[in-house]
């Protein structure tokens, strides 16, 4: 049994889920590993965007703490910053740049970087784009955890040069997301914020289908959508949908929509954690299309993929419900055996026990 291990995670947000997939992610991975015994220190930049939106300010299963600058972190925190077993620093920090040079200026045993938009970070990267992280500080972590797999963490190695690539998909907490067997309102849903470069794919897989079939009742929740969408009478509006009433949300659906963000799509093996939440609750999915999704939640007997508005109007107007029913099922196994809270807490414990041997070995030696 792996002795418990002291964490601190510096990530863009725990304490709101507004607008973000990152403390959903978080509260999962953290919930997991709190399970196991481990101890976690979260560190949060104190931001007005998140400080008026708080839906977490005190979580039962780590400390969490603020601090309003970078340099708070190589003094007030630089204590347990060294003490701590690992640092794990997550993207999107506010002047993550600075974040990383002033934490690994402080020579923590294992630092580590929590991408959980690593698509997105790699396309800044060659844009020239380092709001987060810079191209030079790659090869500064001893574990670089990935929220893509597949042939992104050979990438990551052998062009960008990091030491240790490792995929950390997200998770889902199945003591917070289950079906509550409430009657449906919904034939179709989708939960997430507005992006342009996801907004085409809504446009085609839910806006138009709805537009198709006015008998049907559709669903889109999430903040940031302009005034300029033209949305069809038959599709109900949600600004804002905190996690707690997400499983009522996923249940109260006859399918739930799945939509991946282009970087994301173009990498592939980028599995959004709405897609975990989803199966947890037993709706059945109809995802877009990409690289590494049928290996996770098999198509046709775990989910549908769709490519056309054709192909969602379909599925909603034949698929018989055995199928539906039995999709659902298949999601919600695969889902709860591989993809929850703790076991993405087990195997991070596993890679940092890994990166922190070549470094007890040395200790030992001198």
């Amino acid at each position: 049994m792996t002795k418990p291990l002291n964490i601190v995670f510096i990530g863009l947000t725990l304490s709101s889920s507004w607008g973000n997939g990152h403390a959903t992610t978080f509260r999962s991975l953290l919930r997991g590993l709190n399970a196991s015994h481990h101890s976690c220190l979260f560190l949060e930049r104190d931001m007005p965007w998140y400080a008026n939106a708080r839906d977490m300010p005190h979580p039962d299963f780590c400390r969490l703490a603020y601090y309003d600058r970078p340099e708070q972190l190589a003094g007030e925190f630089a204590a347990e910053i060294r003490a701590a077993d690992a640092v794990v620093i997550g993207s999107y920090v506010p002047d993550g740049v600075a974040v990383i040079d002033l934490v690994h200026a402080l020579s923590p045993r294992c630092l580590c970087f929590y991408d959980i938009d690593t698509p997105v970070t790699l396309a800044k990267i060659e844009r020239g784009d380092e709001e987060y992280i810079a191209r030079r500080q790659f090869p500064l972590f001893d574990v670089y955890f990935s929220f893509s797999g597949g042939t992104v963490l050979t990438l990551l190695e052998e062009r960008y040069g990091v030491r240790t690539a490792r995929a950390l998909y997200c998770s889902v907490d199945p003591d917070r997301y289950f079906p509550t067997g409430e009657a449906f309102e919904w034939d179709l849903g989708y939960l997430g914020t507005y992006s342009s470069d996801r907004q085409p794919v809504l446009e085609r897989l839910l806006i138009e289908p709805a537009r198709r079939l006015p008998h049907r009742r559709f669903v889109v929740a999430g903040p940031s959508y302009p005034d300029s969408i033209d949305w069809p009478a038959n599709v109900v509006r949600i600004e804002h949908l905190p996690p707690e009433q997400h499983r009522s949300f996923y249940s109260r659906q006859r399918f739930t929509l799945n939509v991946t963000r282009a970087d994301m799509v173009a990498l592939g093996w980028s599995p959004s954690v709405r897609l975990f939440e989803a199966a947890a609750c037993h709706a059945p999915i109809i995802s877009d299309a990409w690289e590494g999704l049928d290996s996770l939640l098999p198509e046709g007997d775990a989910l549908v993929i769709a490519r056309r508005p054709e192909d969602v109007v379909t599925v909603l107007e034949t698929l018989p419900e055995a199928s539906r029913q039995s999709q659902a099922e298949r999601a919600a196994k695969i889902v709860l055996a591989s993809h929850t809270g703790e076991a993405r807490g087990r195997e991070l414990v596993q890679a940092l026990s890994a990166a922190r041997l070549p470094h007890a070995k040395r200790a030992l030696s001198a």
